[in-house]
């Protein structure tokens, strides 16, 4: 039996999609590179929700069986809206994956986290061959960090240690990620809580001090 109730047919992105013309050009790029039978890692975010639509098309127009790795519980729900089965990581491997960006600079460095799954994208993104960044003109900066402060997602027990450790560092803020419509912290997919930092500088290392913080 299939769900009757609204919430279960309703596909709709929280907000307004800004440069959705843009986004639904990169949307159909890479819906093209789909194939029967593959696995899809499938990224969180706008363009990452018009590209499944996009896919879903295909899929129904030529007749294919595909099987999406969503990365959220908002991706997983686009799937089974769209008639996509899903599967998870310890079942399956993607064949290739894709995912948006919020800010990329001229060397193609990026900031991600915006739509808070970053745990659930980066195991999804290094268990594919090959991941698309899917980005409209609007995410390119001179500098990463212009826009947004970077997300840090941390283990709960962690954010003291944390934040104590990225003081150590060159950043000019470190700010606990409130929820909007529920009292306290943003909760991620897998139960962590998020730091937004302002760096004074992000360079080639960034990445690997953070990594390297415990939590």
């Amino acid at each position: 039996m299939e769900w009757k109730n609204q919430l279960a047919g309703n596909l709709k992105w929280s907000a307004d999609i800004s440069n959705r013309q843009q986004k639904e050009i990169v949307a159909e790029q890479v819906a093209a590179h789909v194939k029967d039978g593959q696995v899809i890692g499938v990224g969180s975010g706008s363009t990452s929700f018009l590209a499944i639509q996009a896919i879903a098309d295909k899929v129904k127009k030529e007749n294919l069986s595909i099987t999406a790795i969503p990365t959220s519980i908002e991706v997983a729900l686009s799937c089974a809206r769209l008639g996509i089965p899903t599967t998870t990581l310890t079942e399956a491997r993607p064949d290739w994956g894709f995912d948006g960006a919020d800010e990329v600079d001229s060397e193609f460095n990026l900031i991600k986290g915006r739509g808070g799954a970053m745990f659930a994208e980066k195991l999804v993104m290094a268990s594919s061959p090959k991941t698309f960044i899917l980005v409209d003109e609007s995410k390119f900066v001179n500098r990463l960090g212009h826009n947004f402060p970077v997300p840090v997602e941390v283990d709960p027990r962690a954010i003291h240690l944390v934040e104590t450790k990225l003081q150590e560092m060159d950043v000019t803020a470190v700010g606990l990620r409130m929820a909007k419509h529920k009292d306290g912290p943003v909760i991620t997919e897998a139960g962590n809580m998020i730091l937004e930092v302002r760096f004074n500088h992000i360079g080639l290392t960034t990445e690997v001090d953070l990594n390297a913080i415990p939590g």
